[in-house]
């Protein structure tokens, strides 16, 4: 069975980077943004390497510029605005491309373990972004590719595709899936 660890990406900086080097880590994989409505769940995101870093659990931030243009600037002027706005420590890479034949390999990988999961019905974007997403294709939800901006895939100790999360879901419900994954 494939895992992220048969991949490499690259830091902010554009230095090589095995995922090999999160073995034996459960990992919060995330496409993110620095102006999207959803950019304030960087401290949601936050919170959680706090509570669990010590524990055996990283998130890899992954900006990417796809959705509204909503991540401008370059990886350097990225990662000081979260460290500025949110304090975010965990590692974030170099700015790519989820969609499209371009789309970074990791993400590829992705989106072919987990389609899409299927909105929050409740949250107040949800609305919006239904309605957007459909007048652009009827068939959205069929399609496994990312949506919007803070999709996120959450990878066991093995390196292997568990659940993949809308940005409507409420961080609660991760919590709750990566504390169990650290249990195991």
């Amino acid at each position: 069975m494939k895992t992220i660890y048969e991949y490499s990406v690259k830091d902010r900086k554009g230095h090589e980077v095995s995922l090999r080097e999160y073995a034996n880590e459960v990992c919060l994989i995330v496409n993110t943004a620095t102006k999207c409505g959803f950019t304030p769940q960087y401290e949601e995101l936050e919170n959680l390497y706090k509570t669990f870093h010590s524990q055996g659990f990283e998130i890899l931030d992954f900006p990417c510029n796809q959705f509204g243009q909503q991540a401008p600037g370059t990886d350097e002027s990225i990662h000081e605005f979260c460290k500025l706005n949110y304090g975010t420590d965990f590692p974030q890479f170099k700015k790519i491309k989820v969609n499209g034949d371009d789309a970074e390999p990791l993400y590829k990988f992705l989106k072919e373990q987990k389609g899409f999961a299927g909105w929050d019905e409740t949250h107040p974007i949800y609305p919006i972004l239904d309605k957007m997403l459909s007048e652009a294709d009827p068939n959205y939800k069929e399609n496994p590719d990312i949506k919007w901006n803070f999709t996120k895939f959450l990878v066991n100790k093995k390196g292997q595709v568990v659940k993949r999360y809308e940005p409507t879901t409420k961080i609660a419900i991760i919590a709750k899936d990566i504390e169990q994954l650290l249990a195991e």
